[in-house]
């Protein structure tokens, strides 16, 4: 098993067979691949368009027929400007409270998510709950885009295809990558930029069946969209071209400027949604009515921020906005989309980035004509590369937004322009911040993408999950003679000194009092802890993280650490081990393998199975026993107290809906567990006879 890792994932269960195995096509090779991409690319794409068509409807509906939706936005009373963006989030908020909690929010970092750590797995419903709460956020005038969503939604289809064709972990994982490239090459007409997009921003790697699977699936979704909707480029713009060498420089201040903008979007987002997160009292599904009213209150001055804002956007590529109203809505939209983002609305953030960049860009363009000694293109090829710099500086994806950019437009001759500001912007966002507004959400809960598995799993793990409270006090003027008796009793490494308040102020080894030894008939009444002891240099919080308790224990070559309630009181409420830290890693690797493999072939195990992994551990899954319901994860303490951890979460009655088990979790009468832990353990918990892993 432990040489043979991908030996769950690959098998299926005797019955199981993929459907294409009636035709003679094994999913394993090129053309059974090549063959699902050309399916998810299809239904991505029709999903794509439908998503649009909704739109409208849904606009047409709150606004009235007729006009651009600035139009209907503009010519619009201002209660109607307030109410329905009002109305709007309460109907997003329903929709995600009650269908699908990961329709919240721009949708990429939980695709993101599901590739990195849960193989894939998508839920079917997402698809359709992201459809109706994004369609109706952005038509009832919610500042976000459709792409983040259609890229959702597209990888919902990818992964909901590779479960129902019983499709091994890495290959739910590309089929989830062509769903997501799918949706950007309808929704754009972009079919390299989605591609690209998926591989560069969703899967995070280049191998060569995974892309020409993703490129497949990428144009299958732009022939249906070009079907359907015309094949013609998402702006129509005048032809742009460098006009004089020297604007080169002012294409590299656009990029400075672009990265700028780009991390202060970053810190704004994110800052909105710690803001609307302390409002406890508010309940989840009020909130986005609360961002509906601020959007219709800045809408009522700039109905330009309301919506995609496509139309703005048109008119900054053609140059036909003053600058005084691009820096306004330059700033109001930043403002826009975070406070509609933060207050848990649904929809992307690339369309926001778009306008936010042509405004900024085109303001570049427009100042820089009356300071620069040099003749300049006009301010819209500037519009056009500030789109791109600040996607790429946003995004830290400079790949996918050059080559969407040039999809958008068809322009050659921006190009040059456009890569300086591109690979600027990205530089230096990185460099002042280093999350991308995909990954910081990621980055907040302790998952780096980046960084891999190992130190992801150290990150999400606490302290207060690991740690015993059982240790070793003792009182600053106790002698040595006393201690030597305690230290033959105890089973414990290290000995922690308090003083008369019960604080911690120092800690005596194992090692040093068996250096005091030789001074036992001596000393053994006169040297005291206080004396011994070493000063309190290394301890850990309840709250910190397992990477940090890994980095104290490098500190010193000390077993044991006192652990502290979280924020400043120093009296010890716990102790943690170096082997502690090991088991509970070790433990978390395995789950996450397992989590991922097994999570997209539920459906297909026995009622009650249990498999035989290494050194006496075993997974199994089960329906949840009536002693582990009603009542929250935390206070069972099942990792504490009975040796054993929950994984993965199965509920409803189509056996699709799994769950991550959190410390608030509650598991339901009716509900399918996965538990990992030794043998007797888990046995004794509710589980069956444990069968060998073929």
């Amino acid at each position: 098993m432990a040489d043979h890792p991908d030996r769950i994932e690959d098998s299926t269960p005797p019955g199981r067979r993929p459907v294409f195995a009636g035709l003679g096509l094994r999913l394993g090779g090129g053309t059974g691949i090549m063959l699902v991409a050309i399916a998810i690319g299809l239904a991505a794409g029709l999903g794509a368009v439908f998503f649009r068509w909704l739109i409208d409807a849904s606009q047409d509906l709150a606004w009235g027929t007729g006009g651009t939706p600035l139009a209907k936005f503009a010519r619009s009373s201002w209660q109607l400007r307030l109410v329905v963006p009002a109305a709007g989030g309460a109907l997003v908020g329903l929709i995600v409270k009650y269908l699908a909690p990961e329709a919240r929010g721009h949708g990429v970092p939980e695709v993101m998510l599901a590739v990195a750590r849960l193989g894939g797995v998508i839920r079917p419903v997402v698809a359709v709950a992201k459809s109706f709460a994004s369609a109706l956020c952005i038509a009832t005038g919610g500042s976000v885009g459709r792409e983040g969503p259609i890229v959702q939604i597209g990888a919902a289809i990818g992964s909901t295809v590779g479960q129902l064709l019983r499709m091994p972990t890495r290959q739910i994982r590309t089929g989830v990558g062509c769903g997501a490239a799918a949706g950007i090459a309808a929704t754009f007409n972009a079919p390299i930029a989605g591609a690209f997009f998926a591989t560069e921003v969703i899967l995070g790697e280049f191998s060569t069946g995974a892309f020409g699977a993703v490129v497949i699936s990428s144009v299958s979704a732009t022939v249906v969209s070009r079907m359907l909707l015309g094949d013609v480029p998402a702006f129509a713009i005048p032809e742009y071209s460098i006009v004089h060498p020297a604007e080169m420089l002012t294409y590299a201040v656009l990029g400075l400027l672009a990265a700028l903008i780009g991390v202060a979007f970053v810190r704004a987002l994110h800052a909105s949604e710690d803001l609307f997160e302390r409002l406890r009292r508010v309940p989840d599904w009020i909130k986005p009515v609360i961002g509906g009213l601020g959007i219709g209150a800045l809408g009522l001055a700039l109905p330009q921020i309301m919506g995609v804002g496509y139309d703005t956007i048109g008119a900054t590529l053609h140059g036909d906005i003053a600058l005084g109203l691009l820096l306004a809505v330059l700033a109001v939209k930043l403002v826009a989309t975070t406070f509609t983002l933060g207050s848990g609305g649904s929809g992307g953030i690339f369309a926001p980035s778009l306008f936010m960049g042509a405004a900024l860009g085109g303001a570049v363009g427009l100042l820089a004509r009356l300071v620069v000694p040099f003749p300049m293109a006009s301010s819209g090829a500037y519009a056009v590369v500030g789109m791109g710099a600040l996607v790429a500086a946003a995004t830290h994806a400079p790949i996918t937004a050059i080559l969407i950019i040039f999809e958008l437009t068809g322009d050659y001759g921006v190009i040059p322009g456009l890569m300086v500001s591109c690979i600027i912007g990205t530089l230096l966002a990185q460099r002042m911040y280093r999350g991308s507004i995909y990954t910081i959400k990621l980055l907040r809960r302790g998952i780096d993408l980046q960084a891999g598995q190992e130190l992801n799993v150290l990150r999400q793990l606490r302290v207060r999950d690991v740690m015993t409270r059982d240790m070793e006090i003792v009182p600053r003027s106790e002698c040595l003679a006393d201690l030597y008796d305690r230290m033959i009793n105890s089973l414990h490494y290290e000995f922690f000194v308090v003083d008369g308040a019960g604080d911690l102020i120092g800690i005596i080894s194992f090692d040093s009092l068996r250096q005091g030894l030789p001074h036992m008939q001596h000393l053994g009444r006169l040297a005291i802890a206080e004396d011994l002891m070493s000063p309190l240099d290394v301890f850990l919080r309840e709250d910190d993280d397992l990477d940090v308790a890994m980095r104290q224990f490098g500190k010193r070559t000390l077993e044991e650490l006192p652990v502290l309630p979280a924020g400043g009181a120093l009296r010890p409420v716990g102790t943690i081990q170096r082997q502690d830290v090991i088991n509970a890693y070790n433990k978390e690797i395995l789950k996450v393998d397992l989590g991922g493999s097994l999570s997209s072939r539920i459906s297909s195990v026995a009622r009650h199975r249990t498999w035989e992994t290494v050194g006496g551990y075993v997974v199994s899954q089960m329906e949840a026993p009536p002693h582990l319901c009603g009542r929250p994860l935390e206070f069972l303490r099942l990792r504490q107290e009975k040796g054993i951890q929950l994984i993965l979460i199965e509920r409803g009655a189509d056996g699709r809906q799994f769950i991550l088990p959190t410390r608030t979790s509650v598991l339901e009468a009716g509900d399918r567990i996965i538990l990992f832990g030794r043998r007797e353990d888990v046995n004794a918990c509710g589980g069956a006879p444990v069968e060998k892993v073929p």
